[in-house]
This record gives structure tokens, C-alpha cells and sequence, in this order.
């Protein structure tokens, strides 16, 4: 841009820190980029979206290296109006706020402390009745010592006092992994990705999350991240199906040998120098314990942080962590851990806790640049409206509320609108992902296809699976069994017939069942059929955030 071209403006910057910024406008792509850094996207319309500038997403932005100055230059360069100083004065206090008190080793006590270059703030945060509790002796006047169990509970009472500490305590190095190497070449943003996380194995490094699409390689992302480390790591994942996915990657794209990988799940109890866990095993329960019993007398199964000497946690899908593994995760932070996912966004709004224990958003790839890059299938999205019938009509009016949507879901309305689908997808390779079970029984029954729930076997899944993957079948009725961690490559076509509500993490990890590069090089096409003038029309708002704030436009046909 030369200096006398005028600089497009389409931002309206906010006094209560929500920022406005016009689709229509030929800078969108390249400021909705820049937003994404420091911002969250909180609505997404047709010409405008609103973001929102936040504490946590200013924390995350300093943590990934940009300055107050960089947030407000961003702000003052593409705002319409002029920006009111209140929110700049907000952007540099936030932001100044991260890494002022910090979490050290402290060598006389051979344990941790507390220490600032203030003392003002940190007599002000030990002063606080949570952060009192998790605070030692005073060793002098700008340090406290720090139990070494209490090291994530203390940042997460930190953090909900609006200081989050900067964690320079280190790791225990872990039992070594000798000899692992990776036998796959890295794309260039995920080479990027490991050195943001690892950065140079720092006490600043070896922690944190790192966000890609779903088909962008995150597990060829946790296996380097593992070579860097080179010690002896626990991975945790969603389900058996996504363990032995992890298996077959780690032999195929590493020197590791079978008999060096272990599997910790509810069918075999393996435990080796890396060793795959899933989360349903480790938060499974024992009958007549106290829920407020002590987390590994209620949860037996958490011992397996403690059972190996390991040297890495990796979290698969860290936006599902449940609590029980939060409280686990508090309790080992000596370890280093990396966090993989699609999006961040959490449903019960406890972004800060995968903050404060797992560590800040690392790195953060949005999907249609690595789309524009070949890196992931491009994709478009469509609402299929159907209309209730009035009985049904009448049937959803007189309803209690919990069950509208399930009555708008499954509405036999929507079979039609799927048989339209498949006669347009006729060769193509489909998923039809819903909800409710008995819904996707009917849907498999009516076209002769197979399905897989919660109840299908793990061999019968896996057989499915790979049948899908050789060419063998190529529609698959699937429920939310499938919404995580399954490679399906040449899956090109989805077909979300009802979901969990608003929910835009499911968004995200359905729309990415489909977005792995396809042989072709052709679009997946990416349907949700809804019920219209019904809650399910209110939640499906919802799920479109996401998609807009990672920039696909969101088609609604009534018709097929």
C-alpha cells in the first residue's frame, strides 16, 4: 500500500470492548486475520461481526509475543472512528498484567516461590484468603514459597484475581526416550507449531495448547513435540478408536517399535515407555465412594499420572478435559504438557483453567489460510430447512421445553431432505452424523447403510472405519462416537441430520470430519439439516459462529 492510498477502515472499536467489523469491506480477511490474535468472536450475521476483547484473549495474546502497542495499532489503523482511550488504557493494563508475578524454582528451599518485582502486588495477591492457603512462609519481601503440588491450583487462584502468573518453574526432565526420531517431513506451520510450544526448551516452554483445524495434522504435531521432548510421554485421547489411531501414526511416522507403545484404555491396561490413555478410563468412578472423597480415591484409574516417570503429557481434544483430569492436572505440573484441539471454545466457559494448567494458546492456525495453502479441503456450508407438520406442529407447541428439541431433531421431515442429499452426493463419500440413536437408526434402516454408536463394538467400529476409509462403503451413518480424532480422508461429504444443541465445538469437530485434502483436490460440502421455526433453528446460531469466525459463509436453502 503506498502512503497516500487510503487505508480501509471497517472497524468500529467500542467503549465496552466489543469491536464491530464490516463483512462487505475488501480489508475483512486481512483485519478479521489480525482480530483472531486478541479478540473472540461473540456474533456473526450476515454484514457485521462482533468481537469481543477480553482478559484471557489479551493474557493469550502476550503469551504469543504481541505488545499492547500491536493490539492498539490494530485498532487505531482500521478503526472508523476514533478509538476511545479507555480501551486502549484497558489493552495496555490487561496485557501489562501477564508475567508480573512469577512462579520460580527457588534454590534455598529447593522448591518453588511466588516472587514479584512489586512488592505491593504481591502482598495484595497473598492477602487473598484462596491464594493465602496455597502460600508458604514469606522468604523475603518479594518471594513466598510454593508447595510443589500446589503449583496449579495457585496459578488458577491467580488467574481468577485477574494476575496470571507467568510459570518459570521448569520440569522434571522425565524418564528418557532414546533414540526417537520422526520418520515423517513436517509442513512448515507445523514445524512452527512445535517451536512455538517448545521454545527452545525453556522454563517458558514445554506448555501450552496448540490450535489447527481438524485434518491439519495435529497428531503428526504431538508426535514431534514427543521426539523433541525425547522422553517418556502419556498421551490422552477421546476414545479406543482414536488410541489405535494414534498407534498406527506412531509407527508409521516414527522409529518407534510396537512393543514400546502401550495402550491404557477399558480393554487392555498397558503401560510403556509411551502409552496411550483414554479419558473415559481415567475418570471412570468407584461405586460408593463420596464425590467429595479425594480425586484419586473416587478416580483409581488418575494413578496412572503417577504410575510412570513420564516426561510429557499430551492432551488429544483438550477442550473436552473433564474435570476430574483438571484436578489431576493441577497436581502434576512438574510434567511437561501439550494440549491439541480444533478450537478452544469450551461450553462451560472454563477457558482459563486450560490456560492456568495446560498453558496459553501457543499457536493458532487459522483454517482457510492453510485451505488457501492445499493444506485442508475446501468447504461449503448449508442449512437444509424443512418445515414441522402441523400435528408435529402442534406436538412441539404443547411440549415441556427439554423436549422440543428433541421432537424439532427428529422430525421424520428431515429423511426427506436427506434422500434429496444422497441422490446429489450419488458416489461420493457421506457421513451422516446426528444426536439422537434412534434417529440414526431409522436414517440407516431407511437406506440400507451401516452405523456405529456407542454400542457397536470396537472391532465392528474399527472394521467400519477402515472399510470406509479402503473405498469398501462409502456412506457411514455415525453418531457422536465419530465427532473426535477419526481419520476418515476421503470423507468428502457430511450430513448433520440433528447435534448437541448450540454447541460450536461440535460445529468444529463435524465440519472436520471432512476437511482432510482430498485426492482430488475437490470441495466437501458440509449440510446440517434443521427443523424450522423451532429451537433447533435458535441453536443452529449458534453452531454457525464458529464457521464464521473461521470465515466460511453459510448458505440456508428451504429446498434441496
Amino acid at each position: 500500500m503506498s502512503p497516500t492510498e487510503p487505508i480501509d477502515t471497517p472497524l468500529v472499536v467500542q467503549a465496552d470492548l466489543s469491536v464491530l467489523l464490516e463483512v462487505a469491506s475488501p480489508a475483512f480477511d486481512e483485519v478479521r486475520s489480525a482480530l483472531g490474535r486478541f479478540a473472540e468472536l461473540e456474533k456473526s450475521p450476515e454484514h457485521v461481526h462482533t468481537y469481543r476483547i477480553t482478559p484471557l484473549s489479551l493474557w493469550n495474546a502476550a503469551v504469543a509475543g504481541l505488545s499492547s502497542g500491536d493490539v492498539a495499532s490494530t485498532l487505531t489503523r482500521y478503526a472508523r472512528y476514533p478509538v476511545a482511550p479507555s480501551v486502549l488504557a484497558e489493552v495496555h493494563d490487561q496485557m501489562g498484567r501477564y508475567g508480573r508475578l512469577r512462579l520460580i524454582r527457588d534454590h534455598d528451599t529447593t522448591g518453588l516461590a511466588l516472587t514479584s518485582s512489586e512488592p505491593a502486588l504481591i502482598e495484595e495477591v497473598a492477602r487473598d484468603k484462596e491464594v493465602a492457603k496455597l502460600l508458604g512462609e514469606r522468604l523475603d519481601g518479594n518471594r513466598f514459597a510454593v508447595r510443589t503440588g500446589d503449583r496449579g491450583v495457585l496459578k488458577q487462584a491467580l488467574l481468577r484475581l485477574g494476575w496470571p502468573a507467568s510459570d518459570e518453574a521448569g520440569y522434571d526432565e522425565g524418564a528418557e526416550l532414546a533414540g526417537v526420531e520422526m520418520t515423517a517431513e513436517l509442513r512448515s506451520y507445523q514445524a512452527d507449531a512445535v517451536a512455538a510450544w517448545w521454545h527452545d526448551g525453556s522454563e517458558a516452554g514445554g506448555n501450552g495448547v496448540l490450535a489447527l483445524p481438524c485434518g491439519a495434522g495435529k497428531t503428526i504435531i504431538g508426535l514431534a513435540s514427543m521426539a523433541t521432548a525425547a522422553c517418556h510421554t502419556l498421551i490422552v485421547v477421546t476414545s479406543v478408536s482414536s488410541a489405535h489411531q494414534w498407534r498406527r501414526e506412531l509407527l508409521d511416522k516414527t522409529s518407534l517399535t510396537d512393543d514400546q507403545i502401550g495402550e491404557y484404555s477399558g480393554q487392555r491396561k498397558d503401560i510403556r515407555p509411551v502409552t496411550i490413555a483414554t479419558y473415559q478410563v481415567l475418570t471412570w468412578a468407584k461405586r460408593g465412594v463420596p464425590k467429595d472423597a479425594d480425586i484419586f480415591e473416587r478416580h483409581p484409574n488418575l494413578e496412572l499420572f503417577d504410575a510412570q516417570n513420564w516426561g510429557l503429557v499430551v492432551y488429544d481434544e483438550v477442550h473436552l478435559l473433564p474435570a476430574p483430569v483438571f484436578r489431576a492436572t493441577a497436581r502434576i505440573q512438574a510434567i511437561r504438557r501439550l494440549g491439541l484441539t480444533a478450537t478452544l471454545v469450551r461450553e462451560d466457559g472454563n477457558e482459563g483453567d486450560v490456560f492456568s494448567l495446560i498453558g496459553p494458546k501457543r499457536f493458532d492456525a487459522p483454517w482457510k489460510e492453510l485451505e488457501a495453502l492445499g493444506w485442508v479441503a475446501p468447504a461449503t456450508c448449508t442449512e437444509v430447512r424443512v418445515s414441522l407438520t402441523d400435528e408435529q406442529r402442534m406436538s412441539y407447541a404443547v411440549a415441556e421445553p427439554e423436549e422440543r428439541h428433541r421432537i424439532a431433531a427428529t422430525t421424520p421431515s428431515k429423511l426427506v431432505a436427506l434422500d434429496a442429499l444422497l441422490a446429489r452426493h450419488e458416489g461420493d463419500r457421506v457421513l451422516i452424523i446426528g444426536q439422537f440413536l434412534d434417529q440414526l437408526e431409522r436414517v440407516a434402516e431407511r437406506i440400507g447403510a451401516p452405523i456405529v454408536t456407542g454400542k457397536t463394538p470396537q472391532k465392528a467400529r474399527d472394521l467400519l472405519f477402515e472399510q470406509f476409509r479402503s473405498g469398501e462403503i462409502d456412506t457411514l451413518v455415525v453418531s457422536k462416537v465419530a465427532n473426535f480424532s477419526i481419520d476418515l480422508p476421503e470423507a468428502n461429504v457430511a450430513i448433520q441430520m440433528s447435534g448437541q444443541f448450540g454447541s460450536r465445538q461440535e460445529e468444529a469437530q463435524r465440519l472436520g470430519r471432512i476437511m482432510r485434502p482430498k485426492a482430488d483436490g475437490g470441495t466437501a460440502s458440509f449440510y446440517t439439516v434443521v427443523a424450522a421455526e423451532t429451537v433447533e433453528q435458535t441453536f443452529a446460531l449458534n453452531r454457525q459462529r464458529f464457521l464464521a469466525e473461521q470465515g466460511y459463509s453459510y448458505q440456508i436453502v428451504d429446498v434441496v
